[in-house]
């Protein structure tokens, strides 16, 4: 399922060249609409990091597959110099 997150990395480039095209298409000049395009792209990304900001808690935990130091394996022992 897409989150937010993921809708604000379409809108930001839909933002950037919607935004010009629209205003080019009423009659502003490309020099003109392009920074009112880029304004809108960039106040899509404020939104989404000052606004609505990640949170560390939201972030799916990582998990080390090599068994770094402080891991054990799901029997409770350590792996290491275990014979299969």
């Amino acid at each position: 399922m897409a989150g937010y997150y993921d809708y604000v990395l379409g809108l930001i480039p839909g933002a950037l060249i919607g935004v010009t095209a629209s205003l080019t298409l009423v009659g502003l000049p490309l020099t003109a609409a392009l920074p009112v395009g880029a304004a809108a792209a960039g106040a899509v990304m404020a939104h989404a990091m000052f606004v609505r900001n990640p949170v560390a808690g939201e972030a799916p935990a990582r998990r080390s597959l090599d068994g770094e130091a402080g891991e054990r394996s799901a029997t409770g022992g350590s792996s290491a110099g275990a014979a299969d």
